[in-house]
């Protein structure tokens, strides 16, 4: 979905500094983050409350995925609201990432991400339409883990490193 041109850009630069191009941020989602790289997934509880979570999501096809047994907090978050973001902390960019996260059951893309995982380091099994593995990361709660898909229809980047600059994107969605 990501993978396209953003529809419309606005500059949030307060300092006379120019739009950032999606160019910069798409770059390093598509390349692999250092490991100290933090993903934050926020949420909103049934009460209105806020609520994050680290989480260790993979890009595929200009998405993120990421993993979660059905009864962490932010699963059961999402299956009341699937409207959620991503914090990252990217080389030289904060980025936030508007969007919404769904459960994944297809086994194609079951497949497909858990062989990625596997390249990555974390021996991922498909069984039924979630994951196993010998150990998860303290989050995602007990197996199975859940496959769900972040599709996102804004971004808002702040540059840390020259060039500088602040900008918003959104794209089709």
């Amino acid at each position: 979905m990501t993978d396209r041109e953003p529809i419309e850009v606005t500059n949030l630069d307060i300092y006379g500094h120019p739009a950032l191009p999606w160019s910069r941020p798409h770059d390093l989602l598509t390349s692999n983050p250092p490991p100290n790289t933090s993903f934050f997934l926020g949420t909103v509880q049934p009460n209105g409350h806020p609520h994050s979570a680290a989480i260790g999501p993979m890009w595929v096809d200009g998405d993120y995925y990421f993993t979660s047994n059905l009864t962490t907090r932010k699963a059961r978050n999402l299956a009341e609201n699937p409207a959620c973001t991503l914090s990252i902390r990217l080389a030289g960019l904060d980025l936030i990432l508007e969007g919404e996260a769904h459960v994944v059951t297809d086994p194609s893309t079951l497949e497909t991400v858990a062989k990625r995982y596997r390249e990555d380091g974390w021996p991922a099994e498909v069984k039924g339409d979630a994951f196993t593995a010998p150990f998860m990361a303290p989050s995602g709660g007990p197996s199975p883990w859940h496959l769900f898909r972040f599709t996102f229809h804004t971004a808002f980047g702040v540059a840390t490193e020259k060039p500088d600059g602040a900008t918003r994107w959104r794209f089709a969605r």
